[in-house]
């Protein structure tokens, strides 16, 4: 393996997830009061060379949301100084506002006293100046900052899902008008040829909930596991006298029940296997009526014992 290659294969086999690397850079934003500005933040930030921090400040809650609305930041910084800056009612009114930018809140308390209050009013966390340092905050924010990627990946994510379910059942709503409107309307010159169409309040309800069964368990098993129950099934339905048109009726109002029954689940692989269903049950539907066909042509002789004229 040639030096290249071999120093490639190093870096690829020792290169550390994202989750495990500070980002190389980070533009935060922090909110300070007038008695205590950043200055001792920027220096802090400029001493660690782990991440490049680019600190802006504002001063006071009003500045900070005018910020914040004219301008990007990856994390947003606030200081809590009771009496001067409430940084538990700043970031209610922020998340309330609908600002969603990762927030961490910085004070002089413990951690242990001050943590879950700031949780609970929507921050991402909370530092003690007088216990951390700065690479400790450096990972606090960035921390903070991977989290709010990986909501908004979720929930772009899930928009898309529901954007392709939506459009599955949309899709699954225009196929079945299309084959219901072929069962209804002959093509031949546009005529209405429902005449022979089925009133589905005369087919018994053991037949329907039977059929919506078989559909159900050919959704998940597919074609060639069923083929002696749709014989059957054709066989009945040859018996009760169907015809084609009066069978894909029926399979259509089963199927229509089953498509509405699925909510945000996916409907294409249902959509799928229900017309390989109907195609193989049409199939077993013909054969049936042939087979009646050729036994009405050819009926069965008796056959006469040898020596009996």
């Amino acid at each position: 393996m040639s030096t290249d290659l071999q120093e490639l294969a190093h870096s690829t086999s020792t290169a550390k997830p994202s989750w495990q690397q500070l980002p190389p850079r980070m533009r935060v934003l922090y909110i300070a009061s007038r008695q205590r500005t950043g200055g001792w933040l920027a220096e802090a930030f400029a001493a660690d060379s782990a991440s490049q921090v680019v600190l802006q400040e504002a001063v006071g809650t009003a500045a900070g949301l005018a910020r914040l609305r004219d301008d990007l930041f990856d994390a947003v910084l606030v200081s809590h100084e009771p009496g001067e800056l409430d940084a538990l009612d700043l970031v209610e009114g922020y998340r309330v506002g609908g600002a969603d930018e990762p927030i961490v809140v910085l004070g002089t308390q413990s951690e242990q006293e001050m943590a879950a209050l700031c949780y609970e009013v929507g921050a991402d966390g909370y530092v003690c100046v007088h216990t951390t340092t700065t690479r400790t905050l450096i990972w606090v924010v960035a921390r903070a900052v991977q989290r709010y990627q990986v909501v908004k990946e979720n929930q772009r994510l899930t928009l898309a899902e529901r954007t392709r379910l939506q459009r599955e059942h949309d899709e699954a709503a225009r196929l079945l008008d299309q084959q219901r409107s072929l069962v209804e309307c002959s093509q031949a010159g546009g005529q209405d040829a429902g005449g022979d169409l089925l009133p589905m309040h005369l087919l018994p309800n053991e037949l329907i909930a039977h059929y919506r069964e078989l559909l159900r368990t050919y959704v998940i098993m597919g074609s060639g596991n069923l083929v002696d129950e749709l014989k059957i099934l054709a066989e009945l339905l040859v018996t009760a006298g169907l015809s084609a048109r009066q069978m894909l009726q029926f399979h259509l109002t089963v199927l229509e029940d089953l498509i509405h029954g699925l909510g945000m689940r996916s409907s294409r692989h249902v959509m799928n296997r229900a017309d390989l269903l109907a195609l193989e049950l049409l199939m077993h539907l013909g054969e049936g009526y042939r087979q009646r066909y050729q036994e009405r042509l050819y009926p069965p002789a008796q056959l006469r014992l040898p020596g009996i004229e």
